[in-house]
C-alpha cells in the first residue's frame, strides 16, 4: 500500500464516522462508538479525526445540526424556537448567533431570502499543504519498561506538580541516578475531554525492588514499534508536535496507531536547562 492509498483509506474511514454522526444527531455519542465506526484506536481517534477534518467531533455535530436547521427553515413551517431546540440550543438568541456566524444572516432572514445552502462537507477532507515541517518521525522498537507511576487528574499543564512530588520522594530515598528515565502517560485527548477529567501518570523507571508510597503503583510501558517525534522547547508548545504527528505524518504514513496511549519521555532535566532547550520524545504506539 502506497502513501496515497493509505491517506485515502483514512479519509474513507473518517467519512464513515461522519455518516454515523449524521444519522444520530439527536443521540448521545461517545468517542469509543465513533472510533469503532471508523475502525480507529479509541486512544488516538480524536486527534486523527481533527487532523483530517479540520474540526473537532463536537464542531462537526454543531455544524451538521445547523445544516439540518437550515434545511428545516427552507422546507418547513416549523417555528424558529422549535428549530432551535431541535438543533440543541437552549434559546432562540443562542441559536440565532450560531446560525448567523455560519450562514451570514439571521434565521428569519434566511427563511425569507431562501439563501442557497453551503456545502455540508467537512472543513477539509485531507490535510492541507503546509510549509515544510520542523519535525520528523522515526519508527523505533522499544523494550517493555517497568515504571513507578503517580496518577495526575486534571490539566495536563499542571502535571509538573505531580512530577515534583514524585521526584522529591525519589530524591529523599536516593533513587535518582544519572540516566534515570522519566515518562508521562496521557490517556485522554484535551480537545475532547473536560480539563478536570483528564487522566495521566507521572512515571520514573526505578529499581524493581523499590518500596512504593501510598498512591503509587507499578506500570509497564509496553514495548514494540512506536513512531517517535522529538520536540525541543517549552512543554506549552508540544501541541504543535502532536498536531504534526497526527494530522500530517500518520495519515500519510503506511502505519496504523496501536490501541495504547501516547507517552512522552523527557530526555533532559528541565530543572537545569532553560525551556528553549527542553527535549521531549512523543511516542505513538503502532500496530
Amino acid at each position: 500500500m502506497n502513501r496515497s492509498s493509505t491517506l485515502a483509506s483514512y479519509s474513507a474511514r473518517i467519512e464513515k464516522v461522519v455518516a454515523f454522526i449524521s444519522t444520530r444527531l439527536d443521540q448521545p455519542l461517545t468517542l469509543a462508538q465513533l472510533a469503532e465506526a471508523g475502525h480507529f484506536s479509541p486512544y488516538h481517534f480524536h486527534r486523527v479525526y481533527s487532523g483530517l477534518m479540520g474540526e473537532t467531533v463536537a464542531n462537526t455535530v454543531r455544524r451538521l445540526r445547523l445544516h439540518r436547521a437550515a434545511s428545516e427553515l427552507l422546507g418547513s413551517d416549523r417555528g424558529i424556537a422549535a428549530i432551535a431546540r431541535h438543533a440543541g440550543y437552549g434559546s432562540v438568541s443562542a441559536f440565532s448567533r450560531a446560525f448567523a456566524n455560519t450562514y451570514r444572516c439571521a434565521p428569519a432572514a434566511f427563511r425569507k431570502r431562501r439563501v442557497v445552502l453551503p456545502a455540508e462537507g467537512p472543513g477539509r477532507a485531507t490535510p492541507s499543504s503546509q510549509e515544510p515541517s520542523m519535525y520528523s518521525a522515526q519508527i523505533n522498537t522499544f523494550v517493555p519498561t517497568r515504571v513507578v507511576a503517580l496518577p495526575h487528574q486534571g490539566d495536563y499543564m499542571q502535571i509538573g506538580e505531580t512530577f515534583g512530588r514524585l521526584m522529591a520522594w525519589a530524591g529523599e530515598r536516593d533513587l535518582l541516578q544519572p540516566g534515570t528515565r522519566s515518562f508521562g502517560i496521557y490517556y485522554d485527548v484535551p480537545a475532547a475531554t473536560p480539563k478536570d477529567e483528564l487522566r495521566s501518570d507521572a512515571c520514573l523507571a526505578l529499581p524493581a525492588d523499590t518500596p512504593l508510597a501510598d498512591g503509587m503503583r507499578w506500570l509497564e510501558i509496553a514495548g514494540g514499534r512506536h513512531a517517535v517525534v522529538v520536540h525541543t522547547g517549552p512543554y506549552t508548545e508540544l501541541d504543535r508536535a502532536y498536531d504534526w504527528l497526527f494530522c500530517q505524518w500518520l495519515p500519510n504514513s503506511f502505519e496504523e496507531a496501536g490501541n495504547a496511549p501516547v507517552f512522552e519521555e523527557y530526555l533532559n532535566d528541565p530543572g537545569s536547562l532553560p525551556p528553549a532547550e527542553w527535549r521531549t520524545a512523543i511516542c505513538l504506539p503502532l500496530k
